[in-house]
């Protein structure tokens, strides 16, 4: 049986940490890839390197619908979807603004699902794509004074969930990825007696590449990434 070969890559939310070592990963393994996100300044490095970059809130329906007519137009409808995008709010559950709420679960859920929407549309007449969903410990268990967001991860999983279990046997490869620890970044560096505390984006990225990678008879829909400084 092949490896799947993957042409196109999208990556929506990006930024400078883990999406930036998908960018550079992907586009090492002959991907021709595209970055959204609301602010596409940040992204200016990654465009130098000759990276298409498209403005998009992934909360709003109608922009999703926009990104991929426009990547499509580019250079055509991506075979690889990453979700990036999340959105949080923090603090004692009754002094939380339920506005605050709706935007961080329209954001991390509701966006995901138009995105993923989107990109099916397009994989399905092909039998072949690829959906990546980027996860967090908010996943799997709630924390205290973070209600918002584990609402919002957790609805997450179960649409990749439901997504592997729908769009597998047609083709397309649903992950889910459970980032369990803080992730290093520009400005985000881990304390030098605990160099291990934060995850490298460059050693997930080759996590996420690795699923992409896996032949049919063997997916996996979720794997779990953390520090082993970090308790289960």
């Amino acid at each position: 049986m092949q490896t799947p070969s993957y042409r196109c890559a999208l990556i929506v939310g990006a930024g400078r940490g883990l999406s930036a070592s998908l960018a550079h990963l992907f586009a090492a393994h002959g991907m021709r890839v595209s970055l959204a996100a609301r602010d596409i300044e940040k992204l200016r490095a990654l465009r130098d390197a000759g990276m298409q970059t498209f403005a998009c809130d992934a909360a709003r329906e109608d922009d999703v619908a926009r990104l991929f007519r426009d990547v499509e137009a580019a250079g055509g409808a991506p075979d690889v979807v990453v979700y990036n995008a999340s959105a949080r709010t923090r603090g004692p559950f009754v002094e939380i603004v339920p506005a605050d709420v709706q935007r961080a679960f329209t954001v991390t859920a509701f966006g995901a699902f138009c995105v993923a929407q989107q990109a099916a549309r397009r994989m399905l007449p092909k039998r072949h794509g690829a959906i990546l969903f980027t996860g967090a410990s908010a996943s799997i268990k709630g924390y205290a004074q973070s209600a918002p967001f584990a609402m919002a991860k957790f609805a997450l999983r179960g649409l990749a969930q439901s997504l592997a279990r729908e769009l597998g046997p047609q083709g397309i490869h649903v992950a889910h990825f459970v980032i369990d620890g803080g992730i290093r970044e520009p400005g985000r560096e881990p304390p030098s007696p605990a160099p291990d505390a934060l995850l490298d984006p460059d050693a997930i990225a080759r996590t996420y590449l690795h699923v992409l990678q896996q032949q049919r008879s063997a997916w996996t829909w979720e794997v779990e990434m953390r520090p082993w400084v970090e308790k289960f």
